[in-house]
C-alpha cells in the first residue's frame, strides 16, 4: 500500500463496516488521507508499520477481540504523541468508558450516531487548532 506522508492523515477503526466506510469516504472527499479498518488487529499491525503517517486515530470503544482502550493503549506505545478520538454509542450510558483505568489522553469523545457533517467539522476543527498551535 502506497501512502504519501501528509499532515492530514487519519486512521479510523470501527467494527461496523458502514460507519467506518462513511467516515472514511466523507473525510477523503474533504481532502484528508484516511485509512479505515474494521478489525483492531489489522489496524494495529498497519499502524505499527506506518505510524509516522498519522496525526489522528479515531477508534470505536466497544469491539470484539480488542476494545478501543486496549487498541489505543497499544497505539500510544508505538507513537505517544498521536491524537485520539473515541467513538461509542454508549458514552452517555456508560461513564466508565471515560474514566477507565487504562485510559490515555483523548482529544474528543464522539457519541454515535453522529452526522458525517458534524464528524467532519470535529476533525477539521482539530486540524485547524493543531496547525495554529504549531505556528
Amino acid at each position: 500500500m502506497t501512502f504519501e506522508k501528509n499532515t492530514h492523515s487519519i486512521l479510523i477503526l470501527d467494527d461496523e463496516f458502514d460507519i467506518m466506510s462513511i467516515f472514511t469516504l466523507g473525510l477523503e472527499q474533504q481532502g484528508f488521507h484516511v485509512i479505515g479498518f474494521k478489525e483492531p488487529l489489522l489496524a494495529l499491525d498497519h499502524f505499527q508499520k506506518n505510524s509516522d503517517l498519522y496525526r489522528l486515530v479515531v477508534s470505536d470503544i466497544r469491539m470484539p477481540l480488542m476494545d478501543g482502550h486496549q487498541f489505543i493503549k497499544r497505539v500510544k506505545e508505538i507513537k505517544h504523541d498521536v491524537k485520539v478520538f473515541f467513538m461509542s454509542a454508549y458514552l452517555s450510558d456508560d461513564i466508565q468508558f471515560r474514566t477507565g483505568p487504562s485510559l490515555v489522553k483523548v482529544e474528543e469523545y464522539i457519541e454515535k450516531p453522529i452526522s458525517l457533517d458534524d464528524f467532519t467539522r470535529l476533525v477539521k476543527k482539530y486540524f485547524l487548532t493543531t496547525e495554529i498551535s504549531k505556528n
